[in-house]
């Protein structure tokens, strides 16, 4: 994983910068599904910093944090993913977009319950709706994959926000 992190900043050091750089920063509330049928429904807040070497590649940092009380135990989940993501800017308010995400997330269970550490990773797209030149509204919907020893758990995390473009 770690070699695999830095060559996706190595990458973002050899883009060849144009005029169109820029940084995004969008906080969102976030549904989050800790499992499939049967899983767990969390609620928390995510955000993402981008930064945008040309129009339409950015280099991603993607946070959350989730919360759910099961049974009355605290269960709280967070997530930490880096990455490329590919967006279709034009004339419109509305650019689509889609990233893969790498990174590691943290379980944690009651206040001595314990915690785990996994690898993660995402596959997702969303959308900005430009509403004002710098600022836009952005639905989101990802696939998070969760790997421990072996085991997988399949996630869903939906975000709805607002991204302010620098």
């Amino acid at each position: 994983m770690k070699k695999l992190i830095f060559l996706l900043l190595a990458f973002s050091v050899f883009v060849v910068p144009s005029r169109a750089q820029s940084v995004d920063a969008s906080v969102s509330y976030s549904y989050f599904r800790l499992g499939g049928s049967g899983g767990i429904n969390q609620n928390g807040v995510s955000g993402s910093v981008a930064y945008n070497p040309n129009r339409w590649l950015g280099i991603v940092g993607d946070f959350g944090g989730y919360h759910a009380s099961p049974f009355g135990v605290s269960l709280n989940t967070y997530t930490y993913l880096f990455g490329p993501r590919l967006t279709l800017r034009n004339p419109s308010k509305i650019n689509p977009f889609a990233q893969v995400l790498l990174g590691g997330s943290r379980i944690t269970a009651g206040s001595g319950g314990g915690s785990a550490n996994q690898f993660a990773y995402s596959l997702g797209s969303g959308v900005d709706i430009g509403l004002l030149p710098h600022l836009a509204f952005r639905p989101q919907v990802d696939y998070i994959g969760l790997e421990t020893s072996g085991s997988r758990t399949n996630c869903t995390r939906v975000s709805a926000g607002f991204v302010v473009h620098f």
